[in-house]
């Protein structure tokens, strides 16, 4: 038996980045324990693309896991393809040297490795947590490794943090199928704009281009026989499909990777008992469309580290449901609103162009929403 006060299930970013604002925030770093099915090293390999936003960096910045090889970006441009009405955000208005940055899973967890090595945390890696027992006092997790007998470790506090792939978790509270497809790959074009997002809205859904290094990483929310059909395309075909739905903005589209595909949904809730709790996809699984899912985790961590630094108790576990009601509901809504407008050809659709022109001209309306993408309901 081997005891802790906080054992966190799933050493990913919004795992780790707990662990490590745990001890700045003056927990011992002995009486903490990461626990990850999968070794550093394979983590470090992910390739997946991630938008981090300007208060995400910040929290980066309080655990010494920044900077990272990441691409700024400088101005988001939001328009409907095929209508009146665009709006653009920039750094200027906020004073803020980048609204955000775009790097890769794996640049992440090795910064915050080995932020996390620095500062003593132990890690159990590879490891399964295959059951536990609650009690009034504590949780009990048995662990299992290739080759080793099941051990048995036991933490006042349990902080469930791997929240796997919609349609492989359990059901929560707030569950939707979007029926969509995202197609991911990273693309090249032969007049890119450095530092500018692009959030492009189709009738199927969302189509976010990113800048990273000399290219771009591709997002395209399609419906599941749309996406299949995008999938079975040779790259010539793909391009020229890509160029004709995103338009002309960035000229022609000269170069795809390979393409993979993920199903989108909503999967959202307080999740958890007396002495057990969720962060980051774990608690909440959301529609890329406004990009909110690792900065809403690396937020959930940045509060519950605040409040566990008082103690692991039941009480803290209670308070912080509570408070981060606000700014993930807010969330929540948002994108799931946003998803659902932009999922099945919502009538609403043909008024997007007003509103986006209407929020380029409002200054204020501009602001708030620049605020949240940046930093949460605070």
């Amino acid at each position: 038996m081997i005891d802790y006060d906080i054992a966190i299930c799933g050493a990913g970013p919004a795992g780790m980045a707990l662990a490590a604002l745990l001890v700045k925030r003056g927990v011992p770093a002995a009486r903490i324990v990461l626990v990850d099915a999968k070794p550093l090293e394979q983590a470090m390999q992910d390739p997946r693309t991630l938008a981090l936003s300007y208060g995400s960096r910040q929290i980066l910045e309080q655990i010494g896991a920044w900077p990272i090889h990441a691409t700024a970006i400088h101005e988001i441009h939001v328009s409907r393809r095929g209508q009146f009405g665009r709006s653009m955000i920039t750094r200027d208005e906020h004073q803020l040297p980048a609204l955000g940055y775009v790097t890769r899973y794996g640049a992440i967890v090795e910064a915050l490795g080995r932020a996390c090595s620095a500062l003593g945390i132990a890690s159990l890696r590879p490891v399964r947590v295959t059951g536990s027992d609650e009690a009034a006092d504590s949780v009990t997790l048995y662990l299992a490794s290739e080759g080793q007998e099941t051990r048995v470790l036991r933490a006042a506090v349990v902080v469930q943090a791997e929240g796997g792939l919609f349609g492989e978790q359990a059901d929560k509270a707030q569950r939707h199928d979007y029926q969509q497809t995202a197609i991911i790959a990273q693309v090249s074009t032969s007049a890119p704009v450095a530092h500018r997002a692009y959030e492009r809205f189709t009738s199927e859904g969302p189509l976010a281009l990113l800048p990273q290094d000399d290219g771009y990483s591709l997002v395209w929310c399609a419906r599941p026989s749309t996406a299949q059909e995008l999938l079975a395309l040779d790259d010539a075909a793909f391009l020229a499909r890509l160029g004709a739905t995103f338009g002309e903005r960035l000229g022609a589209f000269t170069h795809a990777t390979r393409r993979l595909a993920f199903p989108l949904g909503l999967n959202a809730g307080v999740t958890g008992s007396a002495r057990t709790v969720a962060i980051g996809n774990a608690a909440q699984t959301l529609h890329p469309v406004a990009g909110q899912g690792l900065n809403l985790g690396l937020r959930d961590a940045a509060e519950l580290a605040r409040l566990l630094a008082r103690g692991a108790t039941p009480d803290v576990l209670a308070q912080y449901a509570e408070q981060r009601q606000r700014d993930r509901g807010l969330t929540v809504r948002l994108t799931d609103t946003m998803a659902r407008i932009f999922a099945n050809e919502s009538a609403l659709q043909p008024l997007l162009g007003l509103g986006l022109a209407a929020i380029d001209v409002a200054t204020p309306a501009r602001a708030v929403l620049a605020e949240l993408m940046m930093y949460g309901r605070r």
